[in-house]
C-alpha cells in the first residue's frame, strides 16, 4: 500500500483510539483500517497501537510517530497546495455544525454565500442542541458558545452573547413579575436541557453569583421548544438572547430580571489542530469569522 495512505489512516486512527471512528472519518471500512495499521507496523517494525477487546492506545512509539506523520503529511498538503497554486478553487466536502438556533440564525447565511461564491463545494450542516464532537464525527468547523475546555482544537473568539430570563406578557399578568431570583421559585419553569430534575441558575456578573436551584415543570431537548412553550404562556424559560430577536422586538415575549444578568459568554469558531484537509477549511473559516465577527447581535 502507499506509504502516505497508511500514515493518513493511523493518523486517523492514533488521533480518535478507535478504529471505527478512524473508519467514518476517512469513509473507509473498519477492514480497510484494521489491514492498513497492520501493514504499516509491519513496514516499520514496531508496534504503534496496543489493541484489546475493548480499547486502542498509542504505544510510545505510537505517540511519537503519530506526531511526526502529522507533520508529513501537513507539509505534503502544503506542497500539493503550492504545486497547484494558492488561488486554487475550494472544492470538495465541508461539514460544519453549530447549536439550531445559532446555526440556522448565524451560519447558514455564510454556508449560503460560500456554496454560491464556490460551485464546487458541497456543505453538510450539522444544527444540534448538543456538543458533537469534531473527532470522532469528522467535522472540519464548528462554533461553541461559552468557556472552551483544554483541547487540541484551535479556536478564535468571534463575539459573544447573554443569557435572558423570558415569559409572555399573559403568563407575567397572570402570576405577576419577579423581583428578586428567589422569586422563581414559585414560578412554572421551562427548561431547554431536556434532563428532568433539578435547573440551576447562576444570576450576577461577579465570582460569586447568586444560585437559583429550580424544579422546571416543563423539560425539553431543544430551545426552539423552549421558546414556543414560552409563547404559549406556560411559564419562564432562560435563553441567549439571539434566540428571540423577534418575539422580544414584537412583545410577544418580555424579558425579566435583566439587573441579575450574568456575564456574557464568549462565541468560538472552532476546528481541528490537525486537519489535513484544504483551501475549503481555511476560506470558510476566513468568511465565517468575518461575518460573526461583524454581526450586530454578537457584540
Amino acid at each position: 500500500m502507499d506509504h502516505v495512505h497508511l500514515m493518513t489512516v493511523f493518523v486517523a486512527v492514533g488521533e480518535v483510539e478507535s478504529f471505527a471512528a478512524a473508519a467514518r472519518r476517512l469513509d473507509l471500512s473498519p477492514a480497510a483500517i484494521t489491514r492498513a495499521v497492520a501493514a504499516l507496523e509491519e513496514r516499520l517494525g514496531v508496534k504503534l497501537l496496543a489493541r484489546t477487546t475493548r480499547s486502542v492506545r498509542l504505544t510510545e512509539a505510537g505517540r511519537r510517530y503519530l506526531d511526526d506523520a502529522r507533520n508529513i503529511l501537513v507539509s505534503i498538503m502544503e506542497a500539493n497546495e503550492a504545486a497547484v497554486g494558492i488561488n486554487a478553487s475550494p472544492r470538495g466536502n465541508l461539514s460544519v455544525t453549530a447549536s439550531v438556533l445559532f446555526g440556522k440564525a448565524f451560519v447558514m447565511p455564510s454556508i449560503v454565500h460560500f456554496l454560491k461564491e464556490y460551485p464546487e463545494v458541497e456543505v453538510s450542516a450539522v444544527f444540534l442542541d448538543r456538543a458533537v464532537n469534531l473527532t470522532d464525527e469528522g467535522i472540519d468547523v464548528a462554533v461553541r458558545i461559552g468557556h472552551l475546555p483544554d483541547s487540541s482544537l484551535k479556536a478564535l473568539r468571534v463575539g459573544q452573547v447573554r443569557h435572558v430570563l423570558c415569559a409572555s406578557p399573559d403568563y407575567l399578568r397572570t402570576h405577576g413579575m419577579p423581583q428578586h431570583p428567589a422569586d422563581l421559585l414559585r414560578h412554572t419553569i421551562i427548561s431547554a436541557t431536556g434532563v428532568p430534575g433539578r435547573a440551576e441558575w447562576r444570576f450576577g456578573a461577579s465570582e460569586e453569583p447568586t444560585l437559583v436551584r429550580t424544579t422546571p415543570r416543563l423539560s425539553v431537548t431543544s430551545n426552539d421548544s423552549a421558546v414556543e412553550a414560552a409563547l404559549a404562556g406556560v411559564g419562564i424559560c432562560r435563553l441567549f438572547s439571539y434566540m428571540v430577536p423577534n418575539e422580544l422586538n414584537s412583545g410577544r415575549l418580555q424579558t425579566i430580571l435583566d439587573e441579575y444578568g450574568e456575564a456574557p459568554w464568549p462565541v468560538y469558531v472552532v476546528h481541528r489542530e490537525s486537519r489535513l484537509g484544504s483551501s475549503k477549511v481555511r476560506n470558510f473559516i476566513d468568511l465565517l469569522v468575518h461575518q460573526l465577527r461583524t454581526h450586530q447581535h454578537l457584540n
